[in-house]
């Protein structure tokens, strides 16, 4: 086959000896090129012309932002994503069941390509942007941004930071005495009072260290959107609700300050005034509205064998 590997040389877990040891991995039964990302949306780009001149799976070696770049690049194309986690916390590439560790993962992508474990699978897309595993809305996403304001020390402290900044965010830098935007959906019923929410493609939202998040068990590649709207962040109802989603999902479906969603094929959210949102871990800005959709089987993706995420 013919590969292109795109890494992202700031990634926290990519290593020069990792790369050379990939490389040489999967070069020993495939044809290889290498191309680093050097900014933001550089990944796009490489995986479009990869697309372009041919290529058969684009692998990517780095965390979750430069993995939702590439899947831009080749959504809609026969060129596969092979995930290869380079990032501090790898939702996507865990969530499809790879190791952790990127050799180890390397090694499940190639016995994956000799035998052709490579299917469709489904997206959402946000406003026209492509997400592998969520889109945050309001708190989760200025929380993100407050962490990328401190991207120096994502590399060595990831968890700890995301901590600090879920704590100055709820303290500074969010209004959690109104409810934030409207959500409409496809069957035209709604609700008015969100503070955050979740859109999910997959489940789990995240990893604590080693511990999932799980939020909404529907949220598959082969099935539509979930989306999980907070509908009060006064603590004594907000920690319980976090709670749930370290113990038990079903303590956040049956919450009634949850509004909770499966199966989707598209909503809208309207915001009250503009809003923050992440897509896969990327801050990307404030807007005054947002179009989900759930994109039938637009990827082609490398999947380790025997794993139905």
């Amino acid at each position: 086959m013919k590969l292109l590997l795109v890494v992202n040389p700031s990634a926290s877990s990519v290593t020069p000896r990792a790369r050379v040891i990939i490389e040489k991995a999967l070069s020993g039964d495939h044809e290889v090129e290498v191309a680093e990302t050097k900014r933001r949306g550089h990944a796009t780009r490489l995986a479009q012309a990869a697309a372009t001149e041919g290529a058969d799976v684009v692998a990517v070696l780095g965390g979750d932002g430069t993995l939702n770049e590439a899947a831009n690049g080749l959504a809609g194309t026969d060129t596969a994503l092979a995930p290869l986690p380079g990032g501090s916390t790898n939702v996507f590439a865990r969530t499809i069941g790879l190791p952790d560790e990127p050799i180890d993962a390397a090694v499940a992508t190639l016995d994956a390509l000799a035998n052709d474990n490579i299917r469709s699978v489904g997206l959402g897309s946000v406003n026209r942007r492509y997400f592998l595993f969520h889109t945050g809305i309001g708190f989760d996403a200025a929380v993100v941004e407050q962490v990328e304001r401190r991207g120096d020390l994502k590399r060595y402290a990831n968890h700890p930071l995301f901590a600090y900044a879920a704590l100055t965010t709820w303290m500074r830098h969010y209004d959690r005495k109104q409810p934030r935007f409207s959500i409409l959906y496809g069957d035209g019923s709604r609700i008015d009072d969100g503070y955050f929410s979740i859109c999910l493609n997959t489940n789990p939202y995240t990893y604590l260290g080693g511990r999932p998040f799980d939020i909404a068990p529907e949220a598959t590649l082969d099935r539509g959107l979930v989306a999980v709207t907070i509908r009060s962040m006064k603590l004594i109802r907000f920690l319980p609700i976090i709670a749930g989603g370290l113990s038990s999902p079903q303590r956040i479906k049956n919450s009634k300050y949850v509004d909770y969603r499966t199966d989707l094929d598209e909503l809208e959210i309207i915001g009250r005034a503009p809003f923050p949102y992440q897509v896969d871990g990327d801050f990307l800005g404030t807007v005054e509205s947002l179009r989900l959709r759930h994109e039938p089987e637009v990827l082609r993706l490398v999947m380790p064998t025997a794993v139905t995420p």
